[in-house]
């Protein structure tokens, strides 16, 4: 099966994606996760290397500690290193010694005393006191540069992380999202080229055996139902319409012969009322058939006995136009299409309206306008007024389903609204026939098939 052109899948915005949606709701998981994982391992990672900071400080005290009370080494050469800072307070908190880069505090007060963390020279340090006996108290600073650089390295990283992230799952998840829905998208190009008047095609099965296989499965299982209904209901139809058949035969012929011997206004009222029965039979029985199955007989007839069959079928029609051509049509078939038209009509006009049926012919169209007085077409119905059973007027809402079906077959077409100055107004337009010899010819040969 070939791919569906690129034009036909993108009819689908981008918003209501299935894949972005996927991959929407992929990403702002992964950015949780990657917020809570990455915030947790920074947060453990940052507090062993305080608690290795601390210790490095602490031992570094107590080695200073040691070597000055044991050994008596002096502050200057203490085996503490270089990058530490170290102060020797007396009891009264004066400044007994420091090592050089603090000389300033020398015999005067302790400037730092109750802080853990003090700025020297410039940079961030954290302080701890040793007792040395006798001798007083030693105060000991480490600075916190690596500390801080460590921090913030970690806190870029985790904001890199969190930034580019979600924007490598949201590109990877939709073509993720677009290889695996592709079959999903090819079969709702083939579902929207099936015609429900034909028989219900299935769709194509991906080979992965996955939860889009499942649901195509599914679908296709639910279409051969569908498909079995649809013949059972036809069937049926055609039944209960043949059933009909014969009774409203014999019925409209007995109230014919009854009207023609009195002129009782309710015997003419039954005629009508049999007469409309009989169309309804005939767009039930065309349903049931289906579009496909309608044939048509070509005739080239008088416009004039067209009008004389509809008068007689649907009375107070006022006729306007130019009825004295001749048509190329479906006698039976045409009067059937112009008929529902007109009695639909005449319905919503109600007895005091008005319905005026206008002829107009050119070289390419023949055209009927079925025009009423009526309050017009529900808006709200639109192109829906031709489906099946769809109706505005209080009819079965077959009239016009068939009607544009005849008008197909014709070559033609049908088209409903309302007209500028009020009520409905439905064209039904034909092509025009431009007769010469080889059209007579064809004609002749028609007419003696039919």
């Amino acid at each position: 099966m070939t791919r569906p052109a690129p034009l036909q899948t993108a009819r689908v915005a981008w918003r209501h994606s299935l894949r972005f949606r996927l991959a929407l709701v992929y990403t702002l998981v992964a950015l949780a996760l990657i917020s809570v994982i990455g915030l947790g391992v920074m947060s453990l990672l940052l507090r062993q290397m305080d608690k290795q900071f601390q210790a490095r400080l602490d031992e570094r005290a107590d080695t200073l500690a040691e070597a000055f009370v044991e050994r008596g080494q002096g502050l200057g050469k203490s085996p503490g290193g270089t990058g530490i800072y170290t102060m020797i307070l007396d009891e009264d908190g004066q400044v007994l010694a420091a090592t050089p880069s603090l000389r300033q505090y020398e015999k005067a007060p302790f400037p730092f005393a109750g802080q853990n963390e003090v700025p020297l020279n410039g940079s961030p340090a954290r302080t701890t006191t040793r007792k040395l006996k006798d001798f007083g108290t030693l105060w000991v600073a480490l600075p916190e540069d690596a500390l801080v650089d460590a921090r913030q390295s970690a806190t870029r990283a985790l904001l890199l992380a969190l930034l580019v992230t979600p924007a490598l799952m949201l590109i990877v998840g939709w073509w993720v999202g677009r290889r695996a829905l592709a079959d999903l998208g090819e079969a709702a190009d083939l579902a929207d080229r099936i015609d429900p008047t034909r028989s219900v095609a299935t769709l194509p099965l991906p080979a992965r055996e996955d939860e889009v296989h499942r649901l195509l499965a599914a679908l296709n299982r639910l279409l051969v139902r569908i498909e079995a209904v649809q013949a059972r209901e036809k069937q049926l139809l055609g039944q209960i319409v043949h059933e009909l058949g014969a009774p409203l035969t014999v019925l409209k012929a007995s109230l014919a012969r009854a009207s023609e011997r009195t002129a009782d206004p309710e015997v003419v009222r039954a005629a009508l009322v049999a007469d409309e029965l009989t169309f309804t039979t005939q767009d039930l029985m065309q349903l049931a058939r289906g579009q496909l199955e309608m044939k048509v007989a070509w005739h080239f007839i008088p416009a004039r006995t067209l009008r004389g069959r509809l008068d007689r079928l649907v009375p107070g029609i006022t006729f306007t136009g130019d009825w004295g051509g001749m048509l190329l049509c479906d006698p039976d078939r045409l009067t059937q299409a112009l008929r529902n038209l007109l009695a639909n009509a005449r319905r919503a006009a109600g007895p005091g309206g008005t319905v005026t049926l206008n002829l107009a012919e050119t070289a390419d169209h023949v055209t009927f306008t079925v025009r009423d007085s009526g309050p017009g077409l529900p808006p709200e119905l639109g192109e829906r007024i031709f489906e099946p059973f769809i109706s505005g007027s209080g009819s079965s809402g077959l009239g016009l389903s068939v009607a544009r079906q005849i008008a197909g077959i014709h070559g033609g077409t049908l088209t409903g609204g309302n007209a500028p100055e009020g009520g409905a107004q439905f064209i039904l337009t034909l092509p025009g026939v431009a007769l010469g010899d080889e059209e007579d010819e064809s004609l002749e040969t028609a007419d003696s098939a039919s």
